[in-house]
C-alpha cells in the first residue's frame, strides 16, 4: 500500500483516531502513508477535483465506503443518488481500470442495488460476512458488495 486516504465527514471521528481511542488509530495516525481528510464523501465523489486536492482528478485502485446502513437506508437522503447508476459512474471515473469499489451494508443483499452496480461495474458481487459482535454478543451478518471496473486492455 502506498498511500491511504479516509475520507470522514466528523472532526471527532478524525480527533478518536488521532487520540488512539479507536482500533488501531494509533497505527494509521503513525504512518506517514496515511491521511485523514476531514470532507464529505459524497461530495468528493462528484467534484471535479475528486478526493485528492493536492492532484486534481486523481485516480485509486480502491475506493471502500462505510457510510449508511444500506444502499436503502441511508442517513441523509442527500446520499440516495450516490447508489444509483449516475452516482456510482461518477465514482468509477475516480478508480484505475481494473479497480475495486467495496461498500459494507447492515442489510442482506439487495436485487436492486445487485443490478445497479452489474450495470455499472465490468463485475460485481455481494458477500455475507458472518462475525461475533462483542457489542451485541451475538453472531451477525452483514453484506459486502464488491464491483470491479474494466481492466486496461492488453
Amino acid at each position: 500500500v502506498r498511500s491511504l486516504t479516509v475520507v470522514e465527514a466528523l472532526d471527532e471521528v478524525i480527533g478518536w483516531h488521532q487520540r488512539h481511542l479507536v482500533p488501531l488509530g494509533a497505527n494509521l495516525t503513525s504512518d506517514p502513508r496515511c491521511r485523514l481528510l476531514r470532507a464529505d464523501f459524497f461530495s468528493l465523489t462528484a467534484d471535479p477535483h475528486g478526493f485528492d486536492p493536492s492532484i486534481q482528478g486523481r485516480r485509486f485502485h480502491a475506493i471502500i465506503v462505510d457510510i449508511d446502513h444500506s444502499p436503502r437506508h441511508v442517513l441523509d437522503p442527500a446520499h440516495a443518488p450516490f447508489y444509483e447508476p449516475d452516482g456510482l459512474r461518477e465514482l468509477t471515473g475516480r478508480l484505475h481500470p481494473g479497480g475495486v469499489f467495496a461498500l459494507w451494508s447492515n442489510d442482506p443483499p439487495d436485487e436492486h442495488f445487485n443490478a445497479v452496480l452489474a450495470q455499472v461495474f465490468h463485475e460485481s458481487q455481494a458477500r455475507v460476512v458472518e462475525f461475533h459482535s462483542p457489542l451485541q454478543e451475538r453472531t451477525v451478518t452483514n453484506t459486502v458488495y464488491v464491483a470491479r471496473t474494466q481492466p486496461a486492455q492488453a
